[in-house]
């Protein structure tokens, strides 16, 4: 009868994050994010999350608590997603 080896963990030093991928990642969260909270922000009658829909009003220009403005939200939110999560991998990498 054959043995089995002990599982061991092999832990590799040169491992990396992919600047693009977790950029593509975080555009798709936030992004979604942004659109979603928006549209219920809209769609509820008693104003829930206005608060926070004011802070990204000061910081994405043009957005407002709109279906169209869910649509601008969602622009913004992907690229700002894009650029914050390739930065993160990029930081990332050179700090290791």
């Amino acid at each position: 009868m054959a043995t089995k080896k002990p599982m061991t963990k092999t832990i590799c030093a040169n491992q990396s994050l992919s600047p693009s991928g977790l950029g593509i990642s975080m555009a798709i969260v936030w992004g979604s994010a942004v659109f979603l909270c928006t549209l219920f922000s809209y769609y509820s009658g008693a104003g829930y999350g206005m608060n926070g829909a004011g802070v990204l009003a000061s910081i994405y220009p043009g957005y407002t608590v709109t279906p169209l403005g869910a649509i601008g939200g969602l622009l913004y939110g992907l690229i700002d997603g894009f650029i914050f999560g390739a930065l993160i991998a990029w930081i990332y990498n050179k700090v290791k």
